[in-house]
């Protein structure tokens, strides 16, 4: 699950780049948003059920915030 929810998160940026409107691409920016809200969530709860160890966990954390951010950045802009 946390695999697909990561692979949705590019598909669904290079899906929206394909549309002919900004609104269109931002509602792609949203969906790829909440793909990395699900990773989120998937990836504590996997170290809370000790499929990762804290130091994994903090890894994906941190990606995954960096990930994030872009991704708010780039729907900001694209909103403009």
């Amino acid at each position: 699950q946390i695999r697909r929810a990561a692979v949705s998160i590019p598909t669904n940026v290079a899906e929206g780049c394909g549309k002919f409107t900004k609104k269109d691409f931002a509602n792609f920016l949203q969906i790829a948003f909440g793909s990395a809200q699900e990773v989120e969530y998937l990836s504590l709860l996997s170290s809370e059920l000790n499929y990762f160890n804290k130091t994994e966990y903090q890894k994906i954390e941190s990606l995954n915030n960096e990930v994030k951010a872009m991704l708010i950045s780039l729907i900001k802009k694209v909103r403009a």
